[in-house]
């Protein structure tokens, strides 16, 4: 058994396991931790827990210590510092002329590294751009192209739905969307309907897609004969989530139709 916390860090929502290091930790504890990049300010979203190592994908990263009041100062001066970082190099990239739009920009705890997260169209050449700002700033400096979906997911937003974006909240990955989904749905195909903020087919096309495919196992399809307590009918329409079908009974001007609840109905063909 291994026992780990799952934190969130500075840079986005998605939950990382680390080795707790015999570090208890409760939930909104801040932490500094050891990543691929360097000592991290992150926030414990899930307490100590004990995990098989058989579970484990990889060897973890360890907690290295719970964030002393000093390591709080120093993540509020560098909030402060992206600021006023942000407006200058947005600044020098209207100077320069350069197709990129800028979305944000992250000190390292360490302060070894200055990334700037940008969205473009195309290929920027911003060598010249890196050279000034390192010049000024004095560290290394990182200029990285992201996506549209991933630019969304920085910034936050509310969805169509009113509701915080999925992916600012509580997704951990951004796993692909296809219109296929949306037609299983039962959803309308417009694009203005089934796209979220980025222009992407919406994020919860996704992880919902579970729930319908359990319930379409279990619903009749369209043109679908089934006996009712009416008699046999013809399935015209099928509403997926409550579990109701439209019923359709007769021929020309004699037909009719009726709704009834998935269990009311026995599927013949």
């Amino acid at each position: 058994m291994h026992n780990v916390v799952g934190v969130r860090l500075k840079s986005g929502c998605k939950i990382y396991t680390f080795d707790s290091n015999k570090i208890e930790c409760k939930k909104n504890d801040h932490v500094i931790v050891d990543t691929s990049r360097g000592m991290e300010y992150a926030n414990v979203v899930i307490p100590n827990k004990d995990i098989e190592d058989e579970k484990l994908k990889e060897p973890l990263k360890k907690v290295l210590r719970k964030a002393t009041l000093e390591d709080d100062k120093r993540n509020q001066e560098h909030i402060k510092k992206e600021k006023e970082a942000y407006e200058d190099v947005k600044k020098r990239i209207s100077n320069y002329q350069l197709n990129m739009n800028l979305v944000n920009c992250e000190y390292l705890f360490d302060d070894s590294k200055i990334i700037f997260n940008f969205t473009s169209d195309e290929r920027v050449d911003f060598r010249e751009l890196v050279k000034e700002i390192a010049s000024i700033y004095k560290t290394r400096i990182e200029l990285r192209q992201i996506g549209a979906r991933d630019e969304v997911k920085m910034l936050g937003d509310c969805g169509v739905c009113g509701n915080s974006l999925c992916c600012a909240t509580f997704l951990n990955d951004m796993d692909p969307v296809s219109i296929k989904m949306a037609k299983e749905q039962g959803l309308a195909l417009n694009p203005q309907k089934i796209s979220g903020l980025c222009g992407r087919l919406m994020c919860c096309l996704k992880y919902e897609q579970c729930v319908y495919d359990e319930k379409n196992k279990r619903l009749p399809k369209h043109n679908a004969k089934v006996k009712t307590p009416d008699g046999v009918g013809i399935v015209q329409q099928v509403e997926i989530l409550p579990e109701r079908v439209k019923v359709k009974f007769g021929k020309d001007e004699e037909t009719t139709y009726k709704v009834y609840d998935l269990k009311d109905i026995s599927i013949i063909k």
